[in-house]
């Protein structure tokens, strides 16, 4: 194919371009492949970006010179995250940055917090009442928010844990999509309106942030093993340490990247688990096996868990696309994209390639048993030198949030209908939030394992 220096064709009715994406990446992604081929250019308010879905494409975005990027949409996203987030910085000083942030993320520091995420899986269980039906979503939401507090943030005093709580959930809350994909409502009309209310939400974690680094600051020799500690404690190779401001928009963006995310990827996991009732019980019977109370790094290591985990989130990836921007020229598929275009692969399109996953729509976990996906074949978190950092962290706070809870706790699926992804804030997720009810102890007389 001869090289052409120019996007890849898109409609160009930028508006509406925009509202298809917000609504349903998914099946968006879909319909331009179909009527554009792969790749295709989409023309957004944030700029155009050129995708594919296609494996070879994948790995000439992510095997690339990481300095050909710079993020995307940064100057949309600076406001929320602030200049120190590492989603926002590009070059040596984000090698610098993740190289200093990845230890907290990996191997033992990992795995410190096993028990505490058991811990928040059974906490939130115990509010159940036999017989109810409830928002699954609601559950594992306070589950991953509880995890933050604890694991990420080290807030234990339990109002302390309460004010944080309040404060995160009001940030969330107030991080509306709008934000990010109509940059010019970030305005603040005389203190009313939704980017007015963002402000103050962000002022108010921001002062409990600043108290409890100015508190573990006094105290250096009481840091422990939560996410915070380990960042007051990185040092990068001259020695020197991570400023407050520098700590604040990195909290933020974890907060911001890991909320949300890890409460629908467990919310999708229980629908698909009992939408196909003998998956169920193919990981119930994986579960027993690994004996009464087994410890967390022997759940993490279930072979059946991890591919119910990695199906899950191949169905529909938390993250449907990982724009990046060009600093310089790149080669894509036949087409050379200009320097300040933004190219992406579109995760939701390769997820579901025949070729690479048959039946692409159907729940298969063991899909992921018979066949080792390549990079560029698999990237719910992205890839290359963006992949996400807290990849690691979140695959194993799902395996023990999920093993916690199902070989436990009986749950029956109330959804008579299909459920189809919806927005929810900035991400997407299960539209009802996977309603289920609530069957009662799955072995009586057992202690939580």
């Amino acid at each position: 194919m001869s090289t052409r220096s120019a996007l890849p064709p898109g409609s160009r009715r930028t508006l509406l371009q925009t509202y298809r994406y917000t609504r349903d990446p998914y099946r968006f992604f879909v319909e331009m492949a179909e009527e554009y081929g792969d790749p295709f250019t989409i023309h957004a308010v944030n700029g155009s970006v050129a995708m594919t879905g296609n494996p070879a494409g994948a790995q000439q975005i992510f095997a690339a010179d990481p300095d050909a990027f710079v993020p995307f949409g940064a100057e949309v996203s600076r406001p929320l995250l602030g200049d120190s987030s590492m989603l926002l910085l590009s070059g040596e000083r984000h090698r610098k940055e993740r190289k200093l942030l990845m230890p907290a993320f990996h191997g033992e520091r990992m795995r410190a917090y096993g028990e505490t995420i058991r811990a928040a899986a059974h906490a939130a269980a115990s509010t159940w009442l036999k017989g109810q039906t409830f928002v699954f979503q609601d559950s594992s939401q306070w589950i991953s928010l509880e995890v933050i507090i604890r694991a990420v943030f080290g807030v234990v005093d339990p109002a302390r844990v309460e004010a944080v709580r309040q404060a995160i959930l009001e940030f969330v809350a107030a991080t509306v999509p709008s934000f990010m994909f109509f940059p010019f409502l970030q305005r603040d009309f005389l203190g009313m309106g939704p980017w007015a209310r963002f402000q103050r939400a962000r002022r108010r974690i921001g002062f409990l942030i600043a108290a409890e680094l100015a508190a573990r600051r006094s105290r250096p020799e009481e840091l422990g093993d939560d996410i915070l500690s380990r960042m007051l404690a990185a040092r990068h190779d001259d020695g020197s340490g991570m400023s407050d401001s520098e700590i604040h928009d990195e909290l933020l963006t974890l907060l911001f990247a890991g909320h949300e995310t890890s409460g629908i990827a467990l919310a999708w996991s229980i629908y698909w688990l009992h939408r196909n009732p003998d998956r169920l019980e193919k990981l119930l019977a994986e579960l027993d096996t690994a004996g009464e109370r087994p410890e967390p790094e022997v759940v993490a290591r279930l072979p059946y868990l991890e591919a119910v985990v990695h199906e899950t989130l191949r169905l529909y990836p938390i993250a449907p696309d990982a724009p990046r921007m060009l600093a310089r020229p790149l080669e894509l598929l036949g087409y050379t994209l200009p320097a300040g275009a933004g190219v992406a692969v579109a995760t939701g399109l390769l997820h579901i390639r025949p070729d690479l996953y048959p039946e692409p729509h159907a729940f298969r976990p063991e899909r992921f048993l018979h066949k080792k996906f390549s990079p560029f074949e698999y990237t719910p978190f992205g890839g290359g030198h963006r992949r996400c950092l807290g990849a690691a962290f979140a695959t194993y706070e799902m395996k023990l949030v999920l093993a916690a809870l199902l070989r436990n706790y009986r749950l029956k699926l109330a959804e008579p209908r299909e459920v189809k992804p919806g927005r929810r804030n900035v991400v997407l997720g299960p539209a009802t939030g996977v309603r289920v009810t609530y069957l009662g102890p799955r072995r009586a007389g057992d202690l939580p394992a």
